[in-house]
């Protein structure tokens, strides 16, 4: 599996990003290795919060949280799903499967030694991450789900989606700092646009982002529909506290966690919460406030 490495230049002199990088080595299951890159801050025997961004961001979404919640005494993990950040990035959009995110995920968290986990999952983190709770619920000690879903393709997507889907295979341009300032309440600077936009020199490097939005299970034979199935039946019985922080301006989740908190049982008797006035980036729009309820949650429960 051919892949692409983001120069280190790129990274240099980011608002507000002062984080010392760190790498491990996974295997990518073509008989090769893939460099994932991690954040990895706060008291190294704190309560470990394994941080999980979507498409098409990368740890930098984190920033405004992570000095919080290490001021709460937690271990910080925020690692960049292959295909983004300073992780490697496969050069063929068909080496970007749901399956092959999970295991790239997977792989991550046995070679970091992660346990007693708990996770923070918004847009595609909740995809990936909560199939891996669904698999190996014995690695998470609570969940805390933000504007993500976990679909099985059984339901069918909305319009809107469908249109994502198109503009992300058939647009010349794939403006991806421009994106999430979409995706946010608050108007991002001309500096933090291009942040998000540092991990990708040019189009080459988005086959990974790219590919993200078809990959949804949008039909019950998607490729992932199945395992996503079987993840779901597990996920109900996940008996450890589940809670839901959904924000108030996002179209794309709006409603989302309502099977959650029909289903898993761990959901019952959470103190889940609305962010008020925040996009489906929450992390931009609220971040602090938000690390403040994921502080309380593990505190409390």
């Amino acid at each position: 599996m051919n892949s692409l490495r983001t120069p280190e230049e790129r990274f240099v002199a980011l608002p507000d990003f002062d984080f010392s990088p760190h790498y491990v080595e996974i295997a990518d299951g073509d008989g090769g290795n893939l460099r994932v890159h991690y954040l990895d801050e706060g008291p190294a025997d704190g309560p470990v919060v394994l941080l999980l961004h979507g498409e098409p961001s990368w740890s930098y979404l984190y920033r405004y949280m992570i000095p919080v919640l290490n001021g709460h005494g937690l271990r910080t993990i925020a690692p960049d799903l292959v295909g983004f950040g300073r992780s490697d990035k496969p050069t063929q959009r068909s080496d970007y499967t749901y399956q092959n995110h999970v295991n790239w995920l997977r792989a991550t968290i046995v070679a970091l030694k992660l346990s007693s986990i708990n996770l923070v999952c918004q847009d595609w983190g909740g995809l990936l991450g909560l199939r891996i709770v669904g698999e190996n619920p014995e690695l998470f000690s609570r969940v805390i789900a933000a504007n993500t879903s976990f679909p099985t393709g059984d339901k069918p997507a909305s319009a809107a989606f469908l249109a994502w889907q198109k503009f992300s295979q058939e647009s010349q341009e794939f403006p991806i700092g421009q994106i999430i300032d979409t995706g946010c309440s608050s108007d991002l600077t001309p500096e933090v646009i291009a942040a998000y936009n540092a991990p990708f020199p040019d189009e080459s490097y988005k086959e990974g982002a790219r590919k993200f939005p078809t990959l949804v299970p949008t039909s019950p034979d998607n490729p992932a529909s199945a395992d996503n199935r079987k993840a779901w039946e597990a996920l109900k019985k996940f008996t450890r506290p589940f809670l839901c922080a959904f924000s108030d301006q996002d179209p794309v989740t709006a409603g989302g966690e309502k099977q959650f908190l029909r289903d898993v049982l761990g959901c019952a008797g959470q103190n889940h919460t609305v962010l008020t006035g925040a996009g489906h980036f929450l992390q931009e729009d609220c971040g602090p406030e938000f690390a403040e309820i994921i502080a309380t949650f593990i505190a409390t429960t």
